[in-house]
């Protein structure tokens, strides 16, 4: 029988045209699951807090909002984040204790980081803060665990720290830093949305379907969120596009860790504060792996892999955070002898 030279169609519409209406589907679902990871947490600070400032040793403003009763506790964020990205946990928080969440600099109530910023500086910064609230207790996830990690150490008022996978750079386990150049050319050049998108997926925290999708589409749908927040972001609101200039400075404390001969988990053998370990059953491999290393050699350490949870899992609900999940494991945590 002679074959039809006709392709077969599919729904009635001929096979490339099928192919094509199946590719624009799968963008199409993509992109909203890209851009509910991206949207803005518009979560703004309400008339239960109070809004304060501290001195740091160099004249930088430190600026922080306050909620809660009882003992103190401060809050130190990760990268790409501010005071504003732990509300819901301040909140879960606040029945117990009086909870500080402070702007790291380059941010929000806060000063710029300067000319010679380093771990140095953010000590500092935290140390006047504990100072002048009298505060013994921390949490910190990500940049700000490795900061609160550091502080376990370095400040004597720290007693005990809840710290959320802290990073500490691992050579064997640790994503490669060297694109960190690549993104303050992109910056420089007024291309935030590229560089933004380009950085999550280097240091993967970004949702694993960017790797599924096409560049140009990436940065356009960040082009168009950052400007959704410049139209709809509430006062106080420390926006995207903001946070996009304090990476390079927040990575470059892990780039400071790695060089350092203390850097590594073993120098942490002889910290005298009590530490709770977090982290998130999905989270990223190497961040379990900075975990995981921290236990071995911490002297007063308790680990907690919180099910169901992420890398985020500290943040705010509508970004993908479990905030009632994580108070609970640190208010079992502060509250122990």
């Amino acid at each position: 029988m002679k074959k039809s030279g006709k392709k077969r169609a599919f729904l009635g519409l001929p096979r490339w045209l099928a192919l094509a209406v199946g590719v624009v589907l799968v963008l199409f679902t993509l992109s909203l699951l890209f851009l509910n990871f991206m949207k803005p947490s518009y979560i703004s600070f309400n008339e239960r807090y109070t809004k304060g400032s501290v001195t740091s040793k160099d004249g930088t403003t430190i600026g922080y909002w306050q909620i809660g009763h009882g003992p103190g506790l401060v809050l130190v964020h990760g990268g790409m984040e501010s005071a504003q990205s732990h509300i819901q946990l301040a909140e879960a928080l606040a029945d117990n204790y009086t909870v500080y969440l402070y702007d790291r600099r380059g941010r929000g109530l806060s000063g710029p980081f300067g000319e010679d910023y380093s771990m140095q500086k953010e000590m500092e910064d935290l140390d006047a803060l504990l100072t002048k609230t009298g505060t013994r207790n921390i949490f910190g996830v990500s940049t700000g665990g490795l900061i609160a990690l550091e502080a376990t150490r370095t400040l004597s008022q720290v007693e005990k720290a809840a710290i959320y996978e802290p990073g500490l750079p691992l050579n064997e386990s640790t994503p490669p830093l060297e694109w960190l150049e690549d993104f303050k050319r992109k910056m420089e050049e007024g291309k935030v949305a590229e560089a933004l998108v380009f950085s999550m997926i280097e240091t993967e925290m970004g949702p694993p379907i960017m790797l599924a999708m096409p560049n140009w589409l990436l940065v356009s749908m960040t082009k168009w969120q950052m400007a959704q927040e410049d139209k709809y972001a509430p006062e106080n609101y420390v926006k995207w596009k903001e946070l996009a200039y304090t990476l390079y400075d927040d990575v470059s404390l892990f780039i400071e860790m790695r060089k350092r001969p203390d850097g590594k988990p073993e120098s942490f053998k002889n910290v005298p504060a009590d530490i709770l370990l977090l982290g998130g059953s999905d989270s990223p491999a190497f961040q379990k792996a900075s975990v995981d290393a921290l236990e071995k050699i911490l002297p007063h350490v308790k680990r907690v892999e919180i099910p169901g949870v992420s890398h985020g899992g500290s943040g705010n609900k509508d970004k993908g955070g479990q905030p009632e999940k994580v108070a609970q494991e640190m208010l079992q945590f502060y509250a122990s002898p």
